[in-house]
C-alpha cells in the first residue's frame, strides 16, 4: 500500500451481487452458512470501542440488519495486526496506521479506507480524593512517565514539591494501545517511550476501576471514559505553556486543549465493503449516524462536511492513508477537513 491514496471504484451493488450469486451456486444450502459470512469482524481500539459498539447494537437493530457484529478490543496496535492479516473487516484505531502495518498490509494484499469518525481529548486523572493536583504540565507528564523514571519517580512530592509525600500509584493503557502511541509521543516526545512499573490494561473501565479505588492514582485515557464516570474519577487540567485547560467539547474545538486532542478512526478492509454487503451497509450507516452517537458516548464529532467526504471517499474508493504512516500532533478540526477536502 503506498502512502498515498489510490483509487478504485468498483460498483459496490455489482460486485455485491456477484458474490451471494457465487456463494449460492458454491453453497446452495444454508442460511446459516451465509449468515457466518456476513458476520462482521470488529476489533481495535479501547478508545473507539464505545462508539462502534453503540452503532453496531443500532444497526444490528434496524430494519432489515440482522447480522452479528462482533466487536472486539485488542489496542490499535493490536487491532491492525489482525486487520492487516485479513482477519478482520474494520479497524477501530486511536491514531493512523504507522509506515509498519501499512508494509504488512500491503504484503497481504490488503486494502483499505481510512475513515476519521471523531475527535478525543487524551485526559490525565486522578482520584476525587486528590485534592492537590488540579493542574500539570506537559513537562511534569515527561517527568513522571519518561523511561528514565521508572523506578525513580514513585512519589507525589517529586513532581512538584508543593504536593505531598505520598506514593504514586500509575495506571495505562497497555503497549498495543495507539493511546499509548499517542500520549508517549505527545508528553514524552517519543511514540512508545515510557516507564514500564506501572499498572497496564487494554480494558478502559479496568483502569477507571483501579483509579477510584486509590487516591494516589494517576491514570491516562480517552475523554468518553472519564465522562461516564465524573463520579468516580477527577480530570486533571494539562498546561502546555498557555495556561491550564480541561478537556472538553469546546477546548478541543477552539484548539486549546494541544497536544493531548487527537482524532479517531475506522478503518475498513475494502474487499470486504466489496464481497459483504451487509460491511458497505454498515459503514454507510457508521458515518449517517456518527454525529449523534459521538456526541452521546463523550467524544467530540466532526463537521456534517467531513462525514459526507468521508462517504464519498468510501464509495469512491479512495484507498490508503491520508497520514504517510505516521502519528500527527496538534492537529485540529479544521486541519482534519482540509486533508479530506484535499483528496477530490
Amino acid at each position: 500500500m503506498n502512502t498515498t491514496l489510490k483509487r478504485w471504484a468498483i460498483p459496490f451493488g455489482i460486485l455485491g451481487l456477484l458474490t451471494v450469486i457465487t456463494a449460492l451456486i458454491d453453497d446452495p444450502f444454508t442460511s446459516a452458512q451465509m449468515q457466518r459470512k456476513e458476520t462482521i469482524e470488529i476489533d481495535g481500539s479501547s478508545t473507539v470501542y464505545p462508539i462502534t459498539k453503540v452503532i453496531a447494537s443500532e444497526f444490528d437493530g434496524s430494519e432489515g440488519n440482522k447480522v452479528p457484529i462482533k466487536v472486539g478490543i485488542s489496542g490499535t496496535t493490536g487491532g491492525f495486526r489482525k486487520f492487516c492479516e485479513g482477519k478482520t473487516d474494520i479497524s477501530n484505531a486511536s491514531r493512523p496506521i504507522l509506515k509498519e502495518e501499512m508494509a504488512v498490509c500491503n504484503r497481504n494484499k490488503v486494502n483499505y479506507v481510512e475513515l476519521p469518525i471523531a475527535f478525543d481529548a487524551l485526559t490525565v486523572v486522578v482520584n476525587p480524593k486528590n485534592d492537590w493536583a488540579k493542574d500539570i504540565t506537559i513537562a511534569e507528564l515527561q517527568k513522571i512517565w519518561e523511561p528514565a523514571a521508572e523506578g525513580r519517580i514513585t512519589k507525589w512530592n517529586q513532581i512538584r514539591s508543593t504536593w505531598p509525600d505520598k506514593p504514586l500509584n500509575l495506571y495505562g493503557p497497555d503497549k498495543d494501545s495507539g493511546t499509548f502511541d499517542y500520549f508517549t509521543q505527545a508528553t514524552v516526545g517519543k511514540s512508545k517511550a515510557s516507564r514500564n512499573d506501572y499498572t497496564d490494561s487494554e480494558d478502559d473501565n479496568v483502569l477507571v476501576k483501579r483509579v477510584s479505588q486509590d487516591p494516589n492514582a494517576l491514570a491516562y485515557f480517552g475523554m468518553a471514559y472519564y465522562q461516564a464516570n465524573t463520579s468516580q474519577l477527577k480530570a486533571v487540567a494539562v498546561d502546555n505553556g498557555k495556561g491550564s485547560v480541561l478537556p472538553s467539547r469546546q477546548t478541543v474545538e477552539k484548539t486549546q486543549y494541544q497536544p493531548l486532542s487527537r482524532p479517531l478512526f475506522i478503518y475498513v478492509n475494502f474487499k470486504s465493503a466489496q464481497t459483504k454487503p451487509k460491511v458497505k451497509k454498515f459503514v454507510d450507516f457508521y458515518l449517517a449516524n456518527a454525529p449523534t452517537f459521538v456526541s452521546q458516548v463523550g467524544y467530540i464529532p466532526l463537521s456534517t462536511e467531513v462525514y459526507h467526504l468521508g462517504s464519498v471517499q468510501f464509495h469512491q474508493g479512495e484507498l490508503g492513508t491520508v497520514f504517510n504512516g505516521e502519528t500527527h500532533l496538534n492537529l485540529t478540526l479544521a486541519e482534519m477537513l482540509n486533508k479530506r477536502a484535499n483528496l477530490f
